[in-house]
């Protein structure tokens, strides 16, 4: 394995000519997760699929090792998975604070966890290490761009059918004690929504085709700038034309997903695109941005989503609820197990304000959630320790600082979803579709700087 400085070393020309060749076939593993993913979705495997196909990726880095890049700053994420395994030492030591004792089903969330991690870890080395011409960067990109679609597709399922729910092969063929476990089955079982009351009133908030509805809003604000870019900036005709009905159609789940994330996100998203923009290309970028705004602000004007924010702000309860278990994860976290953490998250004891408290029939909202849940921070902070989130901040932090001077348009994006995972670490689980995303955005990001440094978007 070699630093990304190094040289790719050219394989024979039979292996990247031909248009049935190898070349023709490279990232097959990517157009199986993605073009199948609302089948896959429907099956119960929408999860397991990226672990699948984490197989035939780890398949061609291998027999491509004698030429393995990888981008500066791996190390800090090698010593993140690292630490993280250490976290099996500690999977069934009593928290502070926490239900004590625990059974064997908290080994498999631990495995999960791991598992997502090694399979985005083999998605970040397998793009990188495909150059341009074997896997041009705008393939990729109008992968994600059709997972926007489907997201927005799935967004609006959820918003009209919100009470729907299939039950799924996968669930038919596991055994019932797997079939039936709560953390698998938010995995296996499609739904398309799941019903809340933050508003005081019975609310739909969209989640499919994923298994949470904040795992929607994260994938729509991951997947969006790469629709832009291969739709809008660098799409054919026809998709030019349907780009403004799609981005239109995906506003209504946006809004009634009651997502303040996502609405934030969105925001950082335009100013940082708009701060570019500016800064390249100066008086001409500021006349489209004000031109912008001005549409931007009368949609917003006439649309629901004055309201609808009004609605949020004047039911902020969860609020507290956030704050509360945030400090008691912390405290937990720093009092009994710093430098290495708990392995994985733990049930509460009582309710975060009485031991005595606690979900019981007819009050689920009574209980609190897991300890290092609620933001992957906390799950860091938790189930890692401070080492262990110093780590994982530190290789989205150098990936971020080395591109977000970059004026490729893939390098754009993946500054977008580097800075949308910043502030999705405190409000969002993101484990699973979302880190995977952004996994692929840091390769992209990545290889364009390497193999195009003068690349410019257009």
């Amino acid at each position: 394995m070699v630093t990304a400085t190094t040289p790719i070393t050219a394989p024979p020309p039979a292996e990247v000519t031909g248009p049935r060749g190898p070349r023709s076939r490279a990232g097959w593993p990517l157009s199986v997760v993605f073009i199948g993913f609302p089948l896959w979705w429907v099956l119960g495997l929408g999860a397991l699929i990226f672990m699948i196909m984490a197989v035939p990726m780890a398949v061609f880095l291998y027999r491509r090792r004698a030429s393995l890049v990888v981008p500066r700053g791996f190390g800090a994420w090698l010593l993140f998975l690292t630490w993280a395994l250490l976290g099996i030492a500690v999977l069934w030591a009593d928290a502070p604070g926490a239900v004590p004792g625990g059974g064997i089903s908290r080994a498999l969330v631990f495995g999960w966890r791991m598992a997502w991690y090694a399979s985005c870890t083999i998605a970040l080395l397998y793009v990188g290490n495909l150059r341009e011409d074997e896997l041009p960067s705008d393939r990729i990109g109008r992968l994600l761009a059709y997972m926007f679609v489907v997201t927005t597709a799935g967004g609006l399922l959820g918003s009209f059918y919100p009470h729907l729910q299939l039950t799924s092969l996968v669930e038919t063929v596991l055994p019932h004690g797997l079939a039936t476990n709560g953390f698998l089955l938010d995995a296996i079982h499609p739904k398309t929504a799941t019903i809340e009351t933050i508003t005081g009133s019975a609310q739909a908030r969209p989640m499919a085709p994923f298994a949470y509805a904040n795992t929607w809003g994260a994938a729509y604000a991951f997947f969006l700038p790469y629709f832009g870019i291969t739709w809008i900036v660098r799409g054919d005709r026809w998709r030019r034309l349907l780009a403004v009905p799609i981005l239109l159609a995906s506003l209504w789940p946006v809004v009634y997903s009651l997502d303040r994330g996502l609405w934030v996100a969105l925001g950082l998203i335009a100013v940082f695109v708009a701060f570019k923009m500016i800064l390249w290309r100066g008086g001409r970028a500021i006349a489209w941005t004000l031109v912008a705004l001005t549409m931007g602000g009368i949609v917003f004007a006439f649309s629901p989503l004055p309201g609808m924010i009004q609605k949020r702000l004047d039911n902020p309860h969860s609020n507290n609820r956030r704050y509360m278990l945030a400090e008691h994860t912390v405290r937990s976290a720093l009092s009994g197990s710093p430098v290495v953490g708990f392995g994985s998250t733990r049930n509460v004891q009582g309710n975060l304000e009485t031991l005595g408290g606690g979900s019981r029939p007819g009050c689920k909202a009574c209980g609190a959630p897991p300890l290092g849940t609620q933001g992957h921070i906390w799950l860091l902070i938790f189930a890692n320790g401070l080492v262990g989130t110093v780590m994982f901040l530190a290789f989205f932090s150098v990936r971020f600082v080395r591109h977000w001077r970059d004026r490729s348009a893939y390098g754009m994006a993946g500054c977008c979803a580097v800075l949308s995972c910043g502030l999705f670490l405190f409000i969002y689980d993101l484990v699973e579709v979302p880190l995977y995303t952004v996994m692929i955005a840091v390769a992209l990001m990545w290889r364009a700087q390497r193999d195009e440094p003068r690349e410019r978007l257009r």
